[in-house]
């Protein structure tokens, strides 16, 4: 089997969940590529060795530009902090590397059009972390709408709301950064590329976007203003002629993974949340009276590819599970065996959408998308 030498930048939460999908994506799929862990970079050597010794790592470093030039890496993976996402990308890309980004892809859309137009001129491939969407009742979801099972699809309500910065003494951290910060970014990405898997392109939006806690404490502890988002709003136009909404909000109190949306149809509806991410509700009109309700259709075998996990139905996926998916999607590509399942191009396509929310809750009107 060809080997791919993979090069993790960052070992935080996210840089955690990629060392665990490429491990589980060994384990559960037959992929073109045998993985392996090359080296991993982190803000400090010790950082880094920590990082090595956890996830299996042959090597550690404190220089991400080392590990981009390192001739055993051929895949670079950035889970650092948005902002550093355009440079170690372009370096990535410059070298011949493929890339696998955490999104947002970059703190502007402009920026983020550079990055794949970079990638596209040097023949390498990228990916976008948008994992919810390789959730097989995703993929269920959209198949049935796509069918027909629903009929007409006439509007859809997504959200994605959690609770990690609504403590208002909480310090200004990288996720306030005006520079591709606040929730619309950060959480709304995620419901604009759910929106836009299951009922195809939005053509218009009118956002709504506020800061509800305006200072927080800086590094020494003197309050900083926040200039980014915490709650976004957006209505949407569908291509489709659908209507719908979503909404973005860091600072849902007792909310730790609302990622969550409904479509509703002329014949039927749908209804999915994160936090129970292997059920979907599904609502066909009974020909019996007294019959009529939402049903549970339960994640298993028969919904690929949670098979290759777990031989019978619910027992569950879980989130790095997700993740394994999306490596395996991407690594297919890179064997030239698909197209990139949410490469770079995607990507600019939602920082785009963000930024015309945000220019539209500015200026308070529709704009075209």
């Amino acid at each position: 089997m060809a080997r791919l030498g993979l090069g993790l930048i960052g070992s935080g939460f996210m840089g955690m969940t990629h060392a665990f999908g490429f491990a589980t994506a060994q384990k559960v799929f037959s992929l073109p590529f045998d993985v392996d862990f090359a080296l991993v970079a982190d803000v400090t050597q010790d950082q880094a060795e920590a990082a090595r010794r956890k996830f299996g790592f042959a090597r550690a470093s404190d220089d991400w530009r080392a590990l981009i030039s390192d001739p055993q890496v051929d895949l670079v993976d950035i889970t650092a902090p948005n902002a550093f996402h355009r440079e170690m990308a372009l370096e990535a890309i410059a070298a011949g590397k493929h890339v696998y980004c955490e999104k947002p892809l970059a703190p502007l859309a402009a920026e983020a059009l550079e990055m794949a137009e970079a990638a596209e001129s040097a023949g390498v491939r990228t990916q976008v972390g948008f994992n919810y969407l390789c959730n097989p009742m995703m993929t269920l979801a959209r198949a049935m709408i796509t069918a027909g099972e629903l009929g007409e699809i006439r509007s859809y309500r997504g959200i994605h709301a959690e609770d990690y910065m609504r403590d208002a003494t909480a310090p200004l951290t990288w996720r306030h950064d005006p520079a591709g910060g606040g929730a619309l970014a950060d959480l709304g990405s995620h419901a604009l590329a759910t929106a836009e898997f299951l009922l195809g392109p939005i053509a218009g939006v009118f956002g709504n976007c506020r800061t509800m806690i305006s200072a927080r404490p800086g590094p020494d502890g003197t309050p900083r203003p926040v200039e980014v988002d915490d709650v976004s709003q957006a209505l949407l136009r569908f291509t489709s002629g659908a209507t719908g909404s979503i909404e973005a909000n860091w600072i849902a109190t007792g909310r730790k993974m609302q990622h969550d949306f409904e479509v509703y149809g002329s014949k039927g509806a749908l209804v999915f949340t994160q936090e129970r991410l292997n059920e979907l509700r599904y609502y066909g009109p009974s020909d019996t009276p007294g019959r009529d309700g939402f049903r549970t259709i339960l994640a298993g075998p028969e919904h690929p590819p949670y098979g290759d996990f777990c031989v019978a139905p619910g027992h569950q996926l879980g989130f790095n599970d997700l993740k394994a998916i999306e490596i395996r999607g991407f690594l297919e590509a890179i064997a030239g065996n698909c197209d990139e399942p949410f490469g770079f191009r995607a990507g600019h396509r939602i920082q785009s959408l963000v930024e015309t929310i945000q220019q539209s809750a500015a200026r308070e009107q529709w704009l075209a998308t």
